[in-house]
Protein backbone atom coordinates (compact mmCIF):
# COMPACT_ATOMS: atom_id res chain seq x y z
CA UNK A 1 0.00 0.00 0.00
CA UNK A 2 1.13 3.46 -0.72
CA UNK A 3 0.48 4.61 3.28
CA UNK A 4 -1.33 4.49 6.00
CA UNK A 5 -4.56 5.58 4.82
CA UNK A 6 -4.61 3.10 1.71
CA UNK A 7 -3.82 0.15 3.96
CA UNK A 8 -6.61 1.09 6.08
CA UNK A 9 -8.99 1.59 3.30
CA UNK A 10 -8.42 -1.28 2.15
CA UNK A 11 -9.36 -3.39 5.29
CA UNK A 12 -12.18 -1.47 5.35
CA UNK A 13 -13.43 -2.54 2.06
CA UNK A 14 -12.07 -5.99 3.13
CA UNK A 15 -14.94 -6.15 6.08
CA UNK A 16 -17.75 -6.30 4.32
CA UNK A 17 -16.61 -9.17 2.00
CA UNK A 18 -16.23 -11.19 5.26
CA UNK A 19 -18.88 -10.09 6.94
CA UNK A 20 -20.82 -11.55 3.59
CA UNK A 21 -19.14 -15.32 3.75
CA UNK A 22 -19.20 -15.34 7.35
CA UNK A 23 -15.81 -15.94 6.99
CA UNK A 24 -12.97 -13.49 8.89
CA UNK A 25 -9.78 -13.36 7.98
CA UNK A 26 -6.69 -12.65 10.00
CA UNK A 27 -5.57 -9.09 8.76
CA UNK A 28 -2.05 -7.54 9.91
CA UNK A 29 -0.82 -4.02 8.95
CA UNK A 30 3.04 -3.60 10.15
CA UNK A 31 5.18 -0.41 9.68
CA UNK A 32 2.31 1.53 8.31
CA UNK A 33 1.41 -0.02 5.26
CA UNK A 34 2.43 -2.97 4.47
CA UNK A 35 -0.70 -5.40 4.43
CA UNK A 36 -0.80 -9.36 5.40
CA UNK A 37 -3.83 -11.34 5.35
CA UNK A 38 -3.98 -15.15 6.34
CA UNK A 39 -7.35 -17.04 5.44
CA UNK A 40 -7.64 -20.44 6.93
CA UNK A 41 -10.34 -22.76 8.64
CA UNK A 42 -9.30 -22.63 12.44
CA UNK A 43 -11.93 -25.54 12.74
CA UNK A 44 -10.02 -27.95 10.23
CA UNK A 45 -6.90 -26.77 10.99
CA UNK A 46 -5.93 -26.01 7.18
CA UNK A 47 -7.65 -24.61 4.09
CA UNK A 48 -11.13 -25.38 2.89
CA UNK A 49 -13.38 -24.19 -0.38
CA UNK A 50 -14.62 -21.39 1.51
CA UNK A 51 -11.01 -19.78 2.41
CA UNK A 52 -10.37 -19.64 -1.65
CA UNK A 53 -13.47 -18.04 -2.14
CA UNK A 54 -12.98 -15.36 0.35
CA UNK A 55 -9.24 -14.95 -1.58
CA UNK A 56 -10.67 -14.66 -4.63
CA UNK A 57 -13.12 -12.19 -3.21
CA UNK A 58 -10.86 -10.10 -2.32
CA UNK A 59 -8.79 -10.24 -4.95
CA UNK A 60 -11.39 -8.73 -6.90
CA UNK A 61 -11.77 -5.99 -5.05
CA UNK A 62 -10.98 -2.72 -7.13
CA UNK A 63 -7.73 -1.13 -6.41
CA UNK A 64 -7.46 2.10 -5.30
CA UNK A 65 -7.08 4.81 -7.24
CA UNK A 66 -4.13 7.18 -7.24
CA UNK A 67 -4.05 9.92 -5.20
CA UNK A 68 -3.23 13.37 -7.31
Amino acid sequence: MKDFDEALDFFNRIAPVAREEDHHPDLHLVNYRSVTIEITTHAVGGLTENDFILAAKIDALPQPKPKT
